[in-house]
């Protein structure tokens, strides 16, 4: 099967052909694919979700390419979510090293280059974004406060991490779980400062009109 990114295959090659996307990471429970809803509707740009694409691509990536994610898999839930600790679970995670993020540029790639496209997802990781901007200007990553984070867990009611029920101890899965993604922000945000690129604190309180403007305005599209 003919891949597009065999075509121009170097980020710099690359990074002319994906101009026009603009790029939304960040912690879990961020707002991310909010904001990236929102900033669709209002500038009739392409949303291209990247969470939506994890189960495609754990299929398709190769093994060479993803060891983490050949671990992993082999894990029960127990092995995945209660016995380790936050720390390992963020070191280990297949998604957090970029594996299968060459199976994002190949999709965004292979997308129509009519109008703008919005990617959104923790999977975008700010060194292997940056290579592929031809403006700082066109990335934002979100990063939420541990506050922040609480309220959205609350707000859903626990419902978006329900696979957590499958292991032995919910309670401290969960935990483990909110503690890791807590480290993942703080990662990002100390990568983002590193890199030159735009990260925008999100705290408790900020509505989602309030973070829609204020990413927009990175973006340049602010009215």
């Amino acid at each position: 099967m003919h891949s597009a990114l065999h075509e121009g295959a170097s980020p710099s090659g690359w990074r002319e052909r994906l101009r026009h996307v603009y790029w939304i990471g960040g912690g879990s429970g961020s707002g991310k694919s909010t904001i990236a809803r929102r900033l669709a509707d209002r500038y009739g740009m392409r949303l291209y979700d990247t969470d939506a694409v994890m189960p495609d691509h754990a299929r398709r990536v190769p093994v060479e390419q993803a060891p983490n994610l050949g671990r992993f898999a082999a894990m029960d839930m127990d092995e995945r979510w209660v016995t380790r600790s936050p720390r390992e679970m963020l070191d280990t995670f297949h998604w957090f090293h970029g594996e299968g993020f060459k199976l994002i540029v190949e999709d965004l790639l292979a997308l129509p280059a009519d109008r703008p496209v919005v990617a959104e997802g923790f999977r975008l990781l700010p060194g292997l974004v940056r290579p592929l901007l031809t403006e700082v200007g066109h990335a934002v990553w979100l990063l939420p406060t541990p506050r922040f984070r609480q309220a959205v867990f609350d707000s859903r009611g626990g419902t978006a991490w329900g696979f957590l029920t499958r292991t032995g101890d919910p309670r401290q899965a969960l935990q483990n779980l909110l503690q890791r993604d807590a480290l993942f922000t703080d990662r990002l945000s100390e990568q983002t400062r590193h890199l030159g690129l735009h990260g925008l604190r999100v705290a408790f309180g900020d509505t989602e009109e309030d973070l829609e403007r204020r990413v927009s305005a990175v973006f340049g599209l602010a009215e």
